[in-house]
């Protein structure tokens, strides 16, 4: 089974990912994952991207799709995969469904996971930090018994820059573009589904599943 998992920042698609993975039996294939083990590998492209990363450019795509390639050959991919975070554009999508077609594989499903962005907005600034311990708290999800003071240590709740809401709104906004363009894309084709990510975990966990299981 091989599948696209998409979400904007704060959507749970990690937490996903982790469910389905298990469940089916396949690699879960992150970006990130994927620069760091080509990079440990030492292939050729797997030093051409670090040249980007240590000057804060963007991997190339021609680099990123030759490290993709690279990915779905092993053999743990055999029997399938889920890619979280690649395709990010429409030009990576349309050179993933070629190195799919040159690799004799078929994208089975692509599920978006659906969350408003007030609710995106909720989860993704509801951070807070202990300046003293570093124990990590969730406004909404996991409070402290006291409001601004840490229940490990005593110390001092704070946000982070990157947790405030402006910076998140921007962060949204970026994301939110690309993934309405990918959204176009696969649509069209049918193996897109939509689903409420707004569910409990367990229940979202579920949609997709049951989803997957009626292909």
């Amino acid at each position: 089974m091989n599948i696209i998992l998409m979400g904007l920042p704060g959507a749970g698609k990690g937490t996903q990912a982790a469910h389905i993975v298990q469940e089916l039996q396949i690699p879960h294939i992150s970006t990130g994952d994927m620069f760091r083990h080509a990079v440990a590998e030492q292939t050729a492209l797997g030093l051409e991207a670090k040249s980007y990363m240590d000057q804060g450019q963007l991997v190339p795509d021609r680099v990123t799709i030759g490290i993709v390639r690279e990915r779905l050959a092993k053999d743990d991919c055999a029997s399938g995969f889920l890619l979280d975070g690649f395709p990010r554009t429409v030009p990576q999508a349309e050179a993933l469904d070629e190195l799919l077609q040159q690799l004799d594989r078929e994208l089975n499903h692509v599920i978006y996971i659906e969350v408003t962005k007030e609710k995106l907005l909720e989860r993704l600034t509801g951070r807070r930090i202990c300046r003293k311990c570093g124990a990590s708290y969730h406004m909404v999800f996991r409070p402290p018994a006291v409001e601004g003071v840490c229940d490990e240590c005593g110390g001092e709740l704070y946000q982070r820059d990157d947790d405030r809401s402006e910076t998140m709104n921007k962060r949204l906004q970026i994301n939110l573009k690309s993934t309405q363009e990918l959204i176009q894309y696969y649509e069209p084709t049918g193996k897109l589904t939509r689903i409420d990510g707004e569910q409990q975990i367990e229940q979202v966990t579920k949609s997709i599943l049951s989803r997957i299981r009626r292909s």
